[in-house]
């Protein structure tokens, strides 16, 4: 069987596979290449390096995105609730990441983490487009353009920590039945933490899709109580 004819967009669907199965960590050129059965050397023509492979693999799941909110929009829009224009759209904005992003954690974990060590302008475009996509909204809403920055920038911070924090919560032992063992908090002594063992059942019963809403809800309360008054 002839080998498919290697593209970028070959290359970083493969790149993306494997970090799904293995984490970043286990990505690499070389281990690129034998998927492909491609010397590594010849990839460097669609990634300069791991670093530039890497922000192709999230942009490769950010414009899937994109795509799924033009579908969303197009779609739910008749199932609009009470809620302003600017509050629907991040909420909507906000389900859509969190689905995507936990599809692909690997990739989250990426995502979330990459901007940190990146200056905007050379950030994903997906990345970019999104944080504009935002400032559009809020504008259209009558934000001013400091208070609109003010506003992403919490919806981010909210956002990403939310993820984060979803992500990171894995049970130790599914198989058990007791909440302590499944999280492994019986090894941490009682009188030491009494707090962590006392809500055992509470981390168990964590419903990520519910505390994105709870979530939202809070930051929307405020900044409905800081917008500028002239916003209808």
């Amino acid at each position: 069987m002839p080998r498919p004819r290697l593209t970028r967009a070959l290359v970083l669907q493969t790149a993306l596979e494997i970090v799904d199965r293995d984490g970043v960590e286990g990505l690499s050129m070389r281990r690129l290449g034998h998927r492909l059965d491609r010397d590594p050397m010849s990839l460097y023509r669609y990634a300069a390096s791991k670093k530039v492979l890497l922000d192709g693999v999230a942009e490769l799941v950010l414009g899937r995105l994109t795509a799924q909110a033009s579908n969303r929009a197009c779609a739910c829009e008749s199932a609009r609730t009470a809620e302003t224009e600017w509050e629907y759209r991040l909420r909507s904005m906000a389900r859509d990441i969190r689905r995507l992003l936990l599809a692909h954690p690997n990739v989250a974990l990426l995502v979330v983490t990459r901007p940190l060590q990146t200056p905007l302008a050379q950030w994903p475009r997906g990345a970019q487009r999104q944080v504009e996509a935002t400032l559009e909204v809020l504008s259209r809403a009558g934000f001013p353009g400091s208070d609109a920055l003010r506003v992403v920038r919490a919806f981010a911070g909210f956002l990403n920590g939310h993820l984060l924090v979803e992500l990171q919560d894995r049970l130790e032992d599914p198989d058990e039945t007791d909440d302590l063992h499944l999280l492994g908090l019986q090894r941490l002594p009682l009188q030491a933490f009494p707090h962590l063992r006392g809500l055992a059942a509470d981390l168990v019963a964590y419903d990520g899709a519910t505390e994105l809403e709870r979530g939202l809800d809070l930051l929307f309360d405020g900044l409905r109580a800081q917008r500028p008054p002239t916003i209808d």
